[in-house]
Parts: C-alpha cells; sequence; structure tokens
C-alpha cells in the first residue's frame, strides 16, 4: 500500500495543494452551499393569478399554431439568459421527453455559432433574446425584419406571447425560489399544462 492510499502525502506540493483546496474561504469567492428552499408556492397563495397565467400557457401550447420543439427552444433559451434553473430544469426535460437532442441543447447558449439550428428557430431565438433583454436594444429593427422572414403576423404575436410566457415564469420562479430538479416531464398535465 502506497502512503497516497494510507491517507499519507509523499509530495510537499501535493499536500500543500489539498491543504488549500480543504481550507478555502468564501472570502475568496466561494459561496456556502446551502440546501435551496422555496420561499412559497404562487399557485397555493394566490390561485386565481396563477391560473391567468396557466390561461396564457394554455394558449401558447394548445392553440398559438407554433411547434412544440420550437416553444421549447425558446423557453430554455430564455431562462438560460435570465438564469432561472428551475426552468432550465423543467424544459431541458420536456425537450428531451419530446424527442430534442442533447447536442442542440448543450449548444442553445451559442446557437449563432452552431450549424444545429433551422432559419426558422434561428430567427426565434433571435427574437427570443431580442424580447428577454428587451432594456439592451428595444428589439433592434434587424431581428424583427428577420423573424418577419420565417414567421407569419399572427405566428410573430403568438412567439412573442411565449417569450413573454416564459418571461413571466421565470421572474416567479426566481423570486419565489422554486427549487430545480423536482420536476418531471407531464408532472403538470393533470392540471391540464406545463408550465
Amino acid at each position: 500500500m502506497t502512503t497516497l492510499e494510507m491517507g499519507k502525502v509523499d509530495h510537499p506540493i501535493f499536500a500543500l495543494w489539498t491543504f488549500s483546496l480543504i481550507h478555502i474561504k468564501s472570502s475568496v469567492g466561494f459561496k456556502e452551499i446551502k440546501p435551496m428552499k422555496a420561499r412559497l408556492e404562487a399557485q397555493k397563495v394566490s390561485p386565481a393569478a396563477y391560473q391567468a397565467m396557466l390561461g396564457l400557457e394554455i394558449f401558447v401550447r394548445k392553440q398559438s399554431k407554433l411547434e412544440s420543439a420550437l416553444i421549447e427552444l425558446v423557453k430554455m433559451r430564455a431562462s438560460q439568459i435570465n438564469g432561472c434553473a428551475y426552468c432550465i430544469d423543467m424544459h431541458s426535460k420536456d425537450a428531451r421527453a419530446e424527442g430534442e437532442t442533447e447536442q442542440r441543447l448543450y449548444a442553445l447558449s451559442a446557437w449563432e455559432e452552431t450549424p444545429f439550428f433551422t432559419d426558422r428557430e434561428r430567427a426565434a431565438l433571435a427574437l427570443t433574446e431580442a424580447i428577454t433583454l428587451v432594456s439592451e436594444g428595444h428589439v433592434p429593427d434587424a431581428v424583427y425584419e428577420e423573424a418577419k422572414k420565417s414567421f407569419s403576423a399572427e405566428e410573430l404575436v403568438n412567439l412573442t406571447l411565449a417569450i413573454i410566457t416564459v418571461n413571466g415564469w421565470n421572474r416567479l420562479a426566481i423570486t419565489f425560489r422554486s427549487v430545480p430538479g423536482e420536476y418531471q416531464p407531464g408532472m403538470y398535465k393533470t392540471e391540464g399544462v406545463k408550465a
């Protein structure tokens, strides 16, 4: 048995490196990891408000005439931008359950640099970024004109509503600290819709 296997360190550099990793404090940029706990459950505290959000979600999912795969990409991209861990977890699982490839999901944050997305998807993702970050550019004309090439006027309205909806869900989940990891595809079907 070597000294490393016995828990002893043969080389002083290794000992110093190990010691430094064990004794790193939060003062050098590391945060203490605490279990995440939801602040409240909005659907229970204000059911009427939650039902209003679900009404828009139901429209996007059932009546917008947008492809389900496109909606999931839009929802995941907006959630990435907003830093909503709960929604990233949800929409990556839903996308995979609907047949989306891991390669495209992994590349989604760098979609402009990959050949994995169609022109229609690229236009939707650009519009998603512009609307989600509306204060940075107020949806530039070039982004809107590119979207018009791939979407009818009705589809543009419906896509915009899908983007608005996911941004609303992101803000609810972030504010009330919805805990990621617990969601499973189809979990909300008893309510008639997935958020």
